[in-house]
């Protein structure tokens, strides 16, 4: 498929346009009790209180275990219209010999109930492990096997390398063809490459400091503004580390934006602050 045809119809927001969505990891985490749930407020109605404030939230829980489809539905049930999930796949999946193998793990998963979700379900994050190397057979074979929608809607894939062979050309020209985005990793201990291989972008922020209230400082909360709104328009940053040569601007797309580990408890004020600074140049 030639890129300008993969990049040029993007999924769009529940209004139908693109949009940047800024979330965390969880929202089980006891330290938020402290600086961003309100006290008092019930741990059961941590999620819906959770996403009034965020636009989205990657659940880590599901990478150790599928859930029921009865949780994926009460999970839907506790956000408004305007929320997004997104779902880190089983690592039984990921982390097994052989990638192009893994069609019943993946079927099970994808088929096991996310339909539950509705509109709620937002991308699907295949996170390799460290220990695989770069195998582009393997990859293809395996890219193949993700299920494109599901009861008639289109779903999303996302991602994740985290082993330094995957920094390379071949890598880029591969997976492009699929369609599928790969995470920007900002970790000081992953590979990070912001090459545009999908139809939105999906980057995932590991460096929020203790010492600062918001996670990042103002500027740094501006520079991640500034980068989510070229993403969202259409653009690549060139600024940000690639592998192959920049895109030119194409369609606009749908950013995801999750601050994760690191400094954990400062994450939820982390993520309310850059979506402010993205809403205010709306």
């Amino acid at each position: 498929m030639p890129i300008d045809d993969l990049f040029a119809a993007p999924p769009a927001g529940h209004d139908g346009t693109p949009h940047i969505r800024v979330g965390i990891g969880g929202w089980n985490y006891a330290p938020w009790r402290k600086n961003f749930y309100p006290d008092g407020l019930p741990q059961r109605r941590e999620l819906e209180y959770a996403s009034q404030h965020l636009r989205a939230i990657e659940i880590n829980g599901t990478y150790y275990g599928a859930q029921k489809a009865e949780t994926y539905a009460r999970w839907a049930a506790e956000t408004p219209a305007s929320f997004v999930f997104s779902l880190k796949a089983p690592r039984y999946v990921t982390e097994g010999k052989r990638l192009a193998t893994t069609g019943k793990g993946v079927s099970g998963f994808v088929h096991g109930g996310l339909a539950e979700m509705g509109d709620r379900l937002g991308p699907i994050l295949w996170q390799l492990p460290p220990s695989r190397p770069f195998d582009a057979d393997d990859l293809a074979a395996f890219l193949d096997l993700l299920p494109r929608e599901l009861n008639g809607r289109p779903l999303r894939h996302v991602l994740e390398v985290r082993h330094p062979s995957f920094l390379s050309e071949s890598y880029v020209a591969l997976v492009r063809p699929h369609g599928i985005p790969t995470v920007f990793t900002d970790s000081p201990d992953y590979p990070s490459l912001a090459d545009l291989t999908g139809n939105f972008s999906y980057a995932r922020l590991m460096r929020s400091e203790d010492g600062v209230a918001t996670g990042y400082a103002a500027e740094a909360l501006d520079q991640w503004a500034d980068r989510a709104r070229q993403w969202s328009a259409g653009g690549d940053v060139v600024e940000l580390p690639h592998v192959a040569a920049p895109l030119a601007t194409g369609a606009p797309r749908d950013v995801f934006v999750f601050f994760i580990s690191a400094a954990k408890h400062r994450n939820p004020a982390a993520a309310m602050a850059l979506q402010q600074r993205v809403n205010a140049k709306d």
